[in-house]
């Protein structure tokens, strides 16, 4: 892990999408933050220690998705899917698609594995998942203030990172390139996961904070941010949540994929936030986790 001194940042930003509005001071103490997202390799001995089985594995309870249909009730996962075509305009399920048996040990269903990708971060977790794994080690999920205060690298404010290469030009994170989501030339020589370090870090030490994997933090999603100044804020309460007929609870996601383009998605800037169903798993999202104590950095 990496320790964050605590300090004073603008979270948000009035600058790009309406859901990142709006800009204002908050203050953080200081806490500590794995260096990457969480591994295939660190998932596997949670679950060889306990015994736990991931909600994909599991399957949705139809008790809390009656609506639901019987075949996306079944154990499976979200998984991205190119189309040869598009016919549909932008509606994302030309793209992605509930494949039954897709889980963490088989990220794109029956068949596949994780062989050889122990360094790569472990996907097809919920939000149930992420934070049984962080009890286990008595952490917990970074709230989306600390993950964007991490994700800036000791920078005063956000930058417009909607293109994601260096001053040379070459890819600086893992993220689509070409037209998504048809085509994809793989400059940044990875099609889909990329091993946790394959990039510079930031200005913290952290790996990945940008691109890669979607990460989620512990805040329930609404739209835009309060105006006021804050301390060490952990998001809306739960009873401050609006939902839509048929829409269930959300979590903030943070940091974007090796699914975002910059025809499309563009979220891999640190203020850039995207809400995320709270038992739903999906091929591009992950996680990583804080320790809040001890606050010494010399004790950890």
């Amino acid at each position: 892990m990496e320790f964050i001194p605590g300090g004073a940042f603008q979270m948000g930003s009035d600058r790009f999408r309406p859901e990142e509005r709006y800009a204002h001071s908050v203050r953080i103490d200081s806490f500590w933050i794995d260096r990457h997202e969480v591994t295939n390799a660190q998932f596997r001995k949670f679950v060889q220690a306990t015994g736990y089985v991931t909600r994909a594995e599991r399957g949705a309870d139809s008790k809390t998705h009656p609506d639901l249909s019987a075949e996306v009730l079944v154990p499976g996962s979200v998984v991205f899917i190119s189309p040869a075509n598009l016919t549909r305009g932008g509606n994302l399920t030309q793209w992605w698609q509930y494949v039954p048996g897709a889980d963490w040990r088989h990220p794109t269903g029956p068949g596949s594995s994780i062989d050889d990708k122990d360094d790569h971060p472990v996907v097809h977790v919920a939000y149930e998942d992420a934070e049984a794994y962080a009890q286990w080690l008595g952490h917990s999920l970074p709230t989306e203030a600390q993950w964007e205060f991490a994700a800036l690298g000791g920078r005063g404010s956000d930058e417009d990172w909607t293109k994601p290469y260096d001053a040379e030009g070459k890819p600086s994170a893992n993220t689509w390139q070409g037209v998504f989501p048809i085509v994809n030339t793989n400059d940044d020589g990875y099609e889909g996961t990329a091993p946790v370090g394959s990039f510079k870090p930031n200005g913290y030490g952290l790996y990945d904070m940008l691109g890669n994997v979607w990460e989620w933090t512990n805040d329930w999603y609404r739209p835009g941010h309060m105006r006021e100044p804050v301390i060490n804020p952990s998001g809306p309460s739960f009873n401050l949540i609006r939902l839509a007929p048929n829409e269930f609870p959300r979590r903030v996601i943070k940091g974007g994929s090796y699914l975002c383009a910059v025809n499309y998605c563009a979220r891999y800037r640190p203020t850039a936030r995207q809400p995320q169903e709270a038992d739903l798993s999906a091929a591009h999202l992950g996680f990583r986790t804080v320790l809040n104590c001890p606050s010494n950095k010399n004790d950890n």
